[in-house]
């Protein structure tokens, strides 16, 4: 049975992988689209376009993580109502 106070944890590393990569990939991709040969609201198009997608992921990524913690709370609810039930139970109890 696994414990329920062990939690996973990213490490700072992966962490700062994760920032690192988002930061070069947000600002190469606004450097792109400053450079591009485009009118000024063509531009502005494509900027809108990039920050609904990264507000996107980010909400798509807390759904996940939302969906992925009631999972186990749940699953630690069901875990604790048959410890109960198996610490309840008396094999040896006369059935009336």
């Amino acid at each position: 049975m696994s414990n329920p106070s062990a939690q996973t944890k990213g490490t700072t590393a992966f962490l700062a992988q994760a920032t690192i990569a988002f930061g070069i990939s947000f600002s190469a991709t606004i450097i792109g689209i400053i450079y591009l040969p485009l009118d000024v609201w063509q531009r502005g198009f494509l900027v809108m376009t990039m920050l609904f997608l990264v507000s996107s992921c980010f909400t798509l990524a807390k759904v996940i993580r939302d969906q992925h913690e009631t999972a186990k709370v749940t699953s630690r609810i069901d875990e604790a109502r048959m410890e109960k039930l198996m610490a309840e139970h008396d094999p040896f109890k006369v059935v009336s």
